[in-house]
Formats: structure tokens, C-alpha cells, sequence
């Protein structure tokens, strides 16, 4: 079987705090604190190796107090490619309030690598692409001072080999990356309306946009919308995957896993329903655990069996829709 590679420019331990009913502007009550090795490739990695599939994981990472992410790898059995570079891993704060399901996000900036250490990238990706590795994916942001056109000179030198290319990135590495034109691109909707300048306000407009993307060389777009589900483009068709309702433990990650359920429906040769069956249930499944992991196989295939996949419709509007309505949640 052959591997799939991720890369991960800006890695990052996770950490998540537990708290009830959490306030702005007050004294919050924390009753836990986990800590995980994250960073978009990172997760998407661990999912695909928990669920059979040979990792390469590359990128850039901190060479101090980076022993969670040896143990992650120890234990997942993923080939580690990282550079390590100087200095700590980012840390990114993630605040889960079980009582409300919703979680908040703090993000910090990650480490520089010099040009020297960028050149090493390109080396280590371009040796890559060359080997027996046919799935390569680019996630995440871009770390401070790496120049936004980093993904789309990448995906050049895979293509080039003659290999396919997940990105799932945002703002101008985004913008620089899609047109480089990768197999399949995997925007939420925020970053798509970003891309296009104006709001998307429907599954329609949504549509219309990311079919945009496939008249520039893109195979599948996937964009996810919340609360609305995802949307799944390809040249014949366009499908919106719902899911069922799950017990939220965290959001966090869902999209990464979102992106693993999708290439690994790639590597089987399912068609775009199929597809967006199993990344959806991939995306349900991951909310119900903490960090980078899915629950039992049975479990999973269970979530994949009420996915909900049908046509995208000029009826749904992403603003004024009740959300209260909804099946799914928030991917």
C-alpha cells in the first residue's frame, strides 16, 4: 500500500481546558486540562494511521518539548520526516464548554524557520514525491515570516512527480495554493468567502463558487458550512453530506478529519456520494473524542450508515436556515 504524506509548516500542542458554562470578562472554573499533539497535518496523520493507512508526516517542529508529538508518532507507527528546527512548539489554547457543545479557539504564532530550514522543506518533499508515496496533504497555516506562495510552489513540485494534492489551508497561502490548481481543495465556508470577496449566503452561491475552482484545473472541492453540513463538488455533480447528531466532546479537529475521511475514500476508489459519506462520518465521529482520534470501527461505520447525502438545493439558505432544525452538527 502506498503512503500518504502530510505536511505540517506550523504544528502545535494542543491544549484543551474544560470548562462549564464559560464567561467572557469573569473568573471561569476549570475541571480538566488535556494536552495533544495537533497542528491540521499532524491530525489528519494520526486519523489516517489510526485507521490503517501508512503516514509520512513531515514539516517543520520545535526541538524542545516536543516529546508529545515522538510519543504520537512512537505510537501511531508514522514515519517522522519533521525538520526540527529551534525552539518550542506553538501552543494553541482550545476552552471546551460541554455545557453549550461549543468550543473557543486561541491560536499561537509558531516558529520562523530560516531559509536555510525552507530549502530543506522543498529538498525533503521533492525526495518524497519521488518515492512511493501517491497522496500528499498540505494543511494548515503558514508560519510567521514563510512567504504565502510556499504551498503553491510545493504542489508544483508533486504534481511534477506526478502525484495528487490535498491542500486545506487559508488567506493568501490559500489564495497563492488554489492556483497552483491541487486534486482536491478543502475550504469552510469563511475562507471561501475570504477567497471570492463576497458572502455566501446559500448552498447555491456556495456551489457557484466552488465550482469556480474546478473550471481552474481542481478535481473535488469540499467546503465545509457548519452547522450546514459540507458541500461536495466534482465535475458531474454537486452533493451536500449532513450528519447525524453526535455527544460533542470537541469541534476541534473536525475538518482535519474531515480531509482524513476524504482521502481515504480516495485511496479505495469510492465515488463522490461515497466519499462524502465516509468524510462526513469521519468529521462526526472525531467531535465525539479528543484530540487526534476516532472511536471503533464499528463506531464509525455506524455514523457513516445515517449520513444523510443528497443534491445541493437553491432552497437552503445558510443565513435564515433554522438551524434548530438541523440533524447534523457542526463540522
Amino acid at each position: 500500500m502506498m503512503s500518504i504524506v502530510t505536511l505540517t509548516l506550523n504544528p502545535a500542542i494542543d491544549q484543551t481546558i474544560f470548562i462549564n458554562d464559560f464567561q467572557l470578562e469573569t473568573v471561569n472554573r476549570a475541571y480538566d486540562l488535556k494536552n495533544h499533539a495537533g497542528g491540521k497535518g499532524v491530525n489528519v496523520a494520526s486519523l489516517l494511521a489510526a485507521t490503517g493507512h501508512p503516514v509520512v508526516a513531515t514539516g517543520f517542529l520545535g526541538d524542545q518539548n516536543a516529546e508529545i508529538f515522538d510519543r504520537l508518532f512512537a505510537e501511531k507507527q508514522i514515519d517522522d520526516q519533521f525538520i526540527r528546527i529551534p525552539g518550542q512548539p506553538r501552543v494553541g489554547i482550545k476552552i471546551s464548554d460541554q455545557q453549550t457543545q461549543r468550543t473557543t479557539e486561541i491560536n499561537l504564532p509558531g516558529l520562523t524557520p530560516t531559509n536555510t530550514e525552507l530549502a530543506a522543506i522543498r529538498t525533503t518533499i521533492t525526495r518524497l514525491a519521488a518515492e512511493n508515496n501517491q497522496w500528499f496533504i498540505l494543511a494548515g497555516n503558514v508560519p510567521p515570516g514563510i512567504p504565502s506562495t510556499i504551498y503553491g510552489q510545493l504542489i508544483e513540485i508533486i504534481q511534477a512527480a506526478g502525484k495528487q494534492v490535498v491542500l486545506d489551508t487559508s488567506g493568501e497561502a490559500l489564495r497563492y495554493g488554489l492556483a497552483a490548481a491541487p486534486t482536491i481543495a478543502k475550504p469552510n465556508l469563511a475562507e471561501l468567502e475570504q477567497f471570492v470577496g463576497y458572502a455566501l449566503t446559500s448552498e447555491q452561491a456556495a456551489e457557484k463558487a466552488g465550482r469556480e475552482l474546478l473550471n481552474h484545473g481542481i478535481n473535488i472541492v469540499v467546503i465545509s458550512m457548519g452547522e450546514h453540513g459540507a458541500l461536495f463538488i466534482d465535475a458531474a455533480q454537486s452533493l451536500v453530506a449532513i450528519p447525524p447528531s453526535v455527544a460533542v466532546q470537541s469541534t476541534v479537529g473536525a475538518g482535519d478529519a474531515m480531509v482524513a475521511g476524504l482521502v481515504a475514500a480516495q485511496t479505495q476508489g469510492l465515488d463522490l456520494a461515497a466519499s462524502a459519506r465516509l468524510a462526513t462520518a469521519f468529521a462526526a465521529a472525531k467531535i465525539t473524542q479528543l484530540g487526534s482520534n476516532l472511536p471503533a470501527n464499528e463506531v464509525v461505520a455506524q455514523i457513516q450508515a445515517e449520513v444523510v447525502v443528497r443534491p445541493c438545493s437553491a432552497q437552503h439558505d445558510l443565513l435564515q436556515w433554522n438551524t434548530s432544525q438541523l440533524k447534523g452538527v457542526p463540522l
